[in-house]
């Protein structure tokens, strides 16, 4: 049954406000310090001081600007702890976030094509034709993006390919990109729909990709091929290395083996069953190269096995709804911080699952786990490294609360030495294929 708004029900909503002795004082409050500044709670200040029993030293924070690289950001800075410790560089180094950018950018466009050729056949009012056509690429990825991106291009040093102004502040670049690539993709279907060959459609698609080379070369500039690798260490010892390929440097200064480190989500989802594997159609950027794939646990897994790693001596990268009860400036994420449910004396409650069904919440920031405080061997709050500079939070670190992390994390990358036999078995698993908007395939 549905009905309109009448006339008398306003007139009630309106008298029962005014017979509230209180709203006269919250309406005040609200119009001029907004909802955020009015719900906000004091005690959760105190309680995220930023002191921790297992704290890691990552070095200088850095900042992804007007980008939306925080993946990419938060990968390389789990990855260059690796070079301070072992070659002591400094701590303001960097790895180059601008040469990954400028790959998977290439790389993602391929991938677009492609899937524009797999799906001509389909009408363009198709959702997953619409879905495709409503972002061609974008600035954020996965784990297992960036992994691909590094075992087909290796890494170089920031100084090797620094930022530049479409890196730094991408807008630009995703608008005429995207337009190009819409342009692309009418070319495409017309040439499936007149009934194109295939080597018709390669060497059109590589005309393309030539086209869109071009574009990032002019944008984000010529990626290395090899370089000389030169530096003081913190004993003011000096090192050149002559010649070094983005490979062979991934290799010798990070040293690790990518295929250890496996996504783990927590989606507690009717459709998604726990200790099961899934991967999402149509995300990945490099053709043909690693897949994005998740092993889903309950969170109480998720955290024993972050715990580990980080007693290790070892970061974690994870994906969150940052956006969700947070606070940029004081650097806090947690869920004491606001009561707007008290606020406006209505119920704002929804679980984890729902937030997810219902379009609530979904992975929308990476950043690095670095240190965690153990009171009684249980976790209460942990060091989050961000990269938006140093400005927020602490030094550009955040406090999350672990009853954050509960609500608002979705996944962490964990080593595999770690997980449990059971663990293992369960992740070797196939993986189920989830529709492309499946908020477990949100690009941080």
């Amino acid at each position: 049954m549905t009905s309109e708004i009448k006339l008398d029900q306003i007139k009630r909503y309106q008298k029962n406000l005014d017979d509230d002795h209180s709203s006269a004082v919250i309406r005040r409050a609200v119009t001029h310090k907004g909802i955020l500044g009015t719900s906000s709670d004091f005690n959760s200040d105190s309680a995220m001081e930023p002191v921790f029993s297992i704290d890691l030293s990552t070095g200088k924070v850095a900042d992804q600007k007007q980008s939306g690289r925080c993946w990419m950001f938060a990968a390389l800075n789990t990855m260059r702890v690796r070079v301070m410790n072992s070659f002591k560089v400094e701590d303001d180094f960097e790895l180059s976030q601008n040469y990954t950018n400028f790959w998977d950018k290439f790389e993602k466009s391929n991938y677009f094509l492609e899937n524009v050729i797999r799906t001509a056949n389909e009408p363009l009012s198709s959702r997953k034709v619409a879905w495709l056509m409503t972002t061609p690429q974008q600035d954020g990825g996965q784990w297992d993006m960036l992994c691909a991106l590094i075992e087909k291009y290796g890494i170089v040093p920031k100084s090797v390919m620094p930022e530049t102004f479409s890196s730094s502040s991408s807008r630009e670049l995703n608008k005429f990109l995207n337009l190009k690539l819409r342009h692309d993709a009418v070319i495409l279907r017309e040439l499936v729909a007149n009934k194109a060959t295939d080597e018709e459609l390669s060497q059109t698609k590589d005309k393309m990709l030539n086209e869109i080379y071009k574009m990032l070369s002019y944008s984000l500039g010529e990626p290395v091929d090899q370089f000389d690798f030169e530096y003081r260490d913190k004993d003011n010892n000096y090192h050149i290395e002559k010649g070094i390929t983005p490979k062979e440097f991934f290799d010798k200064y990070v040293g690790i083996d990518l295929n250890d480190y496996v996504s783990l989500i927590n989606s507690p989802t009717a459709d998604k069953p726990f200790d099961k594997t899934y991967t999402i159609e149509m995300l990945g950027n490099v053709e043909g190269g690693r897949q994005v794939k998740h092993l889903n646990l309950e969170m109480a897994a998720l955290k024993d096995l972050a715990i580990k790693q980080l007693e290790s001596g070892e970061t974690v990268w994870f994906g969150s709804d940052v956006g969700q009860s947070s606070d940029t400036k004081k650097g806090i994420m947690d869920t004491r911080l606001y009561a707007p449910d008290e606020l406006f004396s209505t119920d704002l409650s929804l679980s984890k699952s729902e937030r997810l069904d219902y379009g609530e919440s979904l992975m929308t920031h990476a950043m690095v786990i670095t240190g965690v405080d153990l009171v009684d061997g249980k976790p209460t709050k942990w060091k989050v490294e961000n990269s938006w500079g140093e400005k927020p939070g602490n030094k550009g670190y955040f406090v999350m609360s672990d009853e954050w992390m509960n609500e608002f994390v979705y996944q962490f990358v964990i080593n595999k030495k770690y997980l449990s036999d059971e663990q293992l078995t369960a992740q070797k698993q196939e993986p189920t294929i989830l529709d492309p908007w499946d908020p477990m395939g949100a690009l941080a």
